[in-house]
């Protein structure tokens, strides 16, 4: 335990690069091996947007880095915080951190994206793709990562967290949302296993549905606990039954454009509408 501590705590940046981009890169490819849906569409435009997006939350999160770690080190010079109201076991300490984390830093901001209008705004952008696959993690208007960023530092704050427990947090947050988004097929069984634990790709394919109210739900982004403890889970028989995008921007002007997408929390807010369905091409 004592050696993870260490490897998180002065984890490099090489690394945290090699993680965003070797897992992009191995589900990218894993993506054509064992595909849920084989897109008819040029990938190359596709990808291109998301790791756009990709770009602009990285490099929110290193504006953010700097106060997130003055907080961090004085909530634990101070001993402040929920993980410091009792001894734990070195292990415990460490489960409960990414617990917390998991919960004030991703759950509670997503679950409130999709109530309150405001938040939805800019949150639809990551629910505008129409073509769910790996690089669909990170595709997250910049004013939305800034949101999700300052629930990390509360989440920081309220338990007291280590940068070391942060970091550790935030490389799995990167490989497992590539992994749940990834278009890959596995079999139903070790899904549903996996989905116990953590959030697995039918799991939250589901969340990435058009039509309520399957869009509003699995809203975990590591853990699958938070679901299953709030009642905000749902699957369905058959994953390839879904249609990913949003039933009230559905033309391909909106979800493919840059521009576009940018600019789009910022026009008239449409409500769903039974009349609408998204133009949708595998």
């Amino acid at each position: 335990m004592e050696t993870i501590v260490d490897y998180f705590t002065h984890i490099p940046s090489s690394h945290r690069s090699a993680i965003l981009v070797g897992g992009l890169t191995f589900f990218f490819l894993l993506e054509t091996i064992i595909p849920l849906f084989r897109f008819k569409k040029n990938r190359v435009k596709h990808t291109g947007i998301n790791l756009f997006f990709t770009l602009t939350t990285v490099v929110v999160n290193f504006l953010f880095a700097v106060l997130i770690l003055k907080i961090s080190d004085y909530t634990v010079a101070h001993e402040l915080g929920l993980l410091h109201l009792v001894d734990m076991p070195l292990w415990l300490f460490m489960l409960a951190g990414l617990l917390g984390l998991d919960l004030i830093g991703a759950y509670l901001p997503h679950m409130l994206e999709h109530r309150i209008t405001f938040l939805w705004r800019f949150h639809l952008i990551h629910h505008s793709d129409p073509l769910v696959d790996t690089t669909t993690a990170n595709r997250h208007h910049p004013l939305e990562s800034v949101i999700r960023v300052i629930f990390t530092m509360a989440g920081v704050a309220i338990l007291g967290a280590p940068m070391w427990i942060v970091m550790m947090y935030q490389s799995l947050s990167v490989i497992l949302s590539q992994f749940n988004h990834a278009n890959i097929r596995l079999p139903k069984a070790l899904d549903k296993a996996l989905s116990w634990f953590i959030i697995s790709p039918d799991m939250h394919k589901v969340h990435h549905h058009y039509k309520l109210p399957y869009t509003d739900s699995n809203y975990g982004n590591i853990f699958s606990i938070w679901d299953r403890m709030f009642r905000t889970f749902t699957e369905v028989k058959d994953i390839k039954t879904l249609r990913y995008g949003l039933d009230t921007y559905p033309t391909k002007a909106e979800h493919s454009n840059l521009g576009r997408l940018l600019l789009l929390p910022f026009g008239r807010y449409r409500k769903p509408s039974p009349e609408n369905r998204p133009e949708i091409e595998f």
